[in-house]
């Protein structure tokens, strides 16, 4: 316990004030004055740049003991270089803080109004920066009703355009020595030490969250970002034992501070993505989502090397994924899944016929699970026991050409060259009219290209160019029979002016262009980024300049170059999860998994995007034939080789008059649906890959595009 002459001392202590730094932008006068960078500033005081500008623009406060050393620099260069309009310029006033205590001393009542809003550094900062959030209240006194309504009026004025109910964005990076970075280089003080603690501070203090993104939807939980140094000091072990499961035993004593404190978590448990909750009270929820960065949280397949990034610069690369696309929840393939959820949801709010408001089916959404057709259910499906008459195989492209095929003049071309479809399952997404209900069984039915389904039909008949692949199947060969196919490839048969007769068929009459607000939004991040990274991105962009700027693109901004990689795997991933598999070493075929109580598991729309995209890149090869006479080498997915005279698609593709390539193929560009260069090899490689019955399309990149992508 401390003696009364201890306690005396730091009440008076407390009654005198502390010393006031100056206000910011006196603060960069001082420093440009002396003719100090900031960089040099902060390697005096031991700390970084980032954190100087922070100080310099009002975004945080320094903590003890740098702010003692700061303020002692600031009073020397104020001697020397004194301001040249006032003699002894004031302190900018400084709201009271009654931010939550650390651990050690008395906590603020559960029931504090100010947990719903936090407190700033100073009202008078700018409105391009968003103040900082610090832990110096070291009393654990309860506030007056007179601060509690300066500190929220100082909050409303000093925070940007947007939502005030989240001043600091929708995420904070926290580090070791308890800083959370947040977007726009705002940096919060976080006093927790246990992950209850922190939990608590997230939705009392940080301010941190995001709107919802449809008025029918949810807001989106706050997310903390936890690197290993911050992993270690709330208690976290290192490295998941559970490399199956991954996430803690049940008995773990993290998980018993949890559940002793009254927070759940999800059926996935503490793990690299930890979702902390407690029952929704009305309307107001309480969750928090944590990512645990040492234990594999950001998929070096999807994010690249974002999860080696500084916090401060992660936070930013987080940040801008968050603002364009969602505030991440899981892995990029549970992220474009959520925001299918987000943008439409299922349900919204209606008056019945007493007046009485509620939950009604929101038009256009998916609103309940519903089975498949037998044929568009995976094997082990509940609908498929028994079932003899064949499935769906709609899938992408994995089709080599037949050597024998290749003409002299094509072997003797220097160069093969690989061209990729930007988000090709994205550009497949617009417009695509899919069923929202469950499917009906019709025999004989007259084939409608505006009807969804999957309808059993015999396409062998048709005859195409052996140099080009079928567009009937994956494999590329031709089809042997009938079989089940997605309107997008009945429709395109009949494009291509041949007669199909349906033997029978699954449709659904209740339809709608539910990926659109997904194409939509993931489209524009797309775009958005690419622009960030030099990317030429208007109609008539000069494809060498685009050719160019693609060649630079990952050091422009390496962290940019982790959004866009993440936004390509959201898209890829969402319509992989439409059609999720059941996981674990104990399950039989037969059995229903977690994901078919989803009405987002629907193998049927992505049935119809994947046929919709290889429809799309045939016919791009057959128009690119007609034009010039050449054709693919091989074609992976969104990726098609071609031999070049020249090291760029400009030397194969058919151009018009005045040098752009010819509308109807593969036009180049940055917008999804167009194509940039996926790679370039010698052409004498490409053929001896084939004659090895290897895909070059596989290979072009010089790696293994598979492999790379863990595929």
């Amino acid at each position: 316990m401390p003696s009364e002459e201890e306690l005396f001392a730091a009440v008076d202590a407390l009654l005198e004030g502390e010393p006031q730094l100056p206000p910011p932008a006196e603060r960069a006068r001082l420093r440009e004055a002396a003719q100090v960078t900031q960089a040099r500033l902060a390697q005096v005081l031991q700390s970084t740049t980032q954190t100087v500008k922070n100080w310099e623009a009002g975004r945080s406060e320094p903590r003890p003991p740098r702010r003692e050393a700061y303020l002692r620099l600031l009073e020397g260069w104020a001697a020397k270089y004194p301001a040249p309009d006032q003699t002894d310029p004031a302190p900018a006033p400084v709201v009271p803080e009654t931010f939550a205590p650390a651990p050690a001393a008395p906590r603020r009542p559960a029931g504090d109004p100010q947990d719903s809003a936090p407190p700033v550094s100073a009202p008078a900062a700018p409105s391009s920066a968003r103040p900082s959030v610090t832990a110096r209240s070291s009393a654990g006194t309860r506030p007056t009703s007179s601060t509690s309504t300066s500190r929220r009026a100082a909050r409303k004025a000093a925070a940007p355009a947007g939502d005030p109910r989240f001043p600091h964005g929708p995420l904070a990076v926290l580090d070791g020595d308890g800083s959370a970075y947040c977007v726009e280089g705002v940096v919060l003080d976080c006093p927790a030490t246990t992950i209850p603690q922190l939990v608590e501070w997230t939705l009392k203090e940080s301010g941190l969250g995001a709107p919802r993104l449809n008025r029918n939807g949810k807001d989106a939980d706050p997310l903390i970002v936890l690197t290993e140094a911050a992993a270690v000091r709330l208690g976290l072990p290192g490295r998941l034992e559970d490399r199956r499961g991954l996430r803690l035993p049940e008995d773990h004593l993290l998980v018993k501070q949890l559940t002793r404190a009254k927070w759940n978590l999800t059926q996935r448990g503490f793990g690299p993505w930890a979702r902390i909750y407690r029952p929704a009270q009305g309307v107001q929820r309480s969750c928090v989502q944590l990512a645990v960065l040492p234990w594999g949280a950001l998929d070096s397949r999807a994010w690249g090397d974002a999860g080696q990034l500084p916090a401060a610069e992660l936070a930013r690369v987080l940040g801008v994924y968050a603002t364009r696309v969602i505030t991440p929840r899981g892995s990029a393939a549970v992220c474009g899944l959520e925001l299918m959820t987000s943008l439409r949801p299922p349900t919204r709010a209606a008056k019945d016929a007493s007046g009485v408001w509620v939950s009604a089916p929101n038009s256009g959404a998916l609103t309940q699970p519903v089975d498949p057709a037998p044929p568009e259910a995976p094997a082990e499906h509940p609908v498929a026991q028994g079932w003899e008459g064949g499935f769906l195989d709609e899938e992408a492209y994995q089709w080599t050409r037949d050597v024998a095929t290749l003409s002299d003049e094509e072997c003797l071309l220097p160069w093969a060259v690989g061209l990729d479809i930007n988000t090709a399952f994205l550009a497949a997404a617009s417009r695509l009219v899919v069923g929202l209900g469950a499917p009906v069984h019709v025999s004989s039915p007259a084939f409608d290209k505006k009807i969804p389904g999957s309808w059993l039909v015999d396409l062998s008949h048709i005859d195409l160019d052996p140099r080009l692949p079928s567009p009937f199947t994956p494999s590329g060969r031709r089809p042997d029979g009938p079989a089940w196919y997605a309107t997008p490839t009945v429709a395109y048969a009949v494009e291509l002016g041949h007669e199909v007769a349906p033997v029978e068929a699954w449709l659904r009459y209740e339809t709608g262009a539910y990926l659109d607000p997904w194409h939509d939004r993931l489209r524009d991040a797309y775009v958005a980024t690419m622009a960030d990274l030099g990317v030429p991105v208007g109609k008539d962009t000069d494809e060498r300049a685009f050719l160019a700027a693609m060649e630079q693109l990952g050091q422009v901004d390496p962290g940019l170059a982790c959004v866009l990689s993440a936004i390509k795997a959201t898209v890829k991933g969402g319509i992989g999860k439409l059609r999720e598999r059941p996981q674990g070493r104990h399950y039989r075929d037969g059995e229903r998994w977690p994901a078919l109580e989803r009405p987002t598991w629907r193998p049927d729309i992505r049935a119809a995007v994947i046929s919709k995209a290889r429809v799309n890149m045939h016919r791009k090869m057959l128009n690119t034939a007609k034009a010039t006479g050449r054709y693919p080498l091989a074609v992976l997915s969104d990726c098609v080789v071609y031999a070049s005279q020249e090291p760029t698609p400009l030397g194969f593709l058919p151009l018009t008059g005045d040098g752009h390539v010819l509308p109807g193929s593969f036009r180049l560009g940055a917008t999804p649906g167009l194509a940039k260069t996926e790679g370039v090899q010698p052409m004498l490689t490409a053929v001896e890959w084939l004659e090895k019955g290897l895909n070059p399309a596989r290979h072009i990149k010089g790696g293994d595009a598979v492999l790379d992508e863990g595929e």
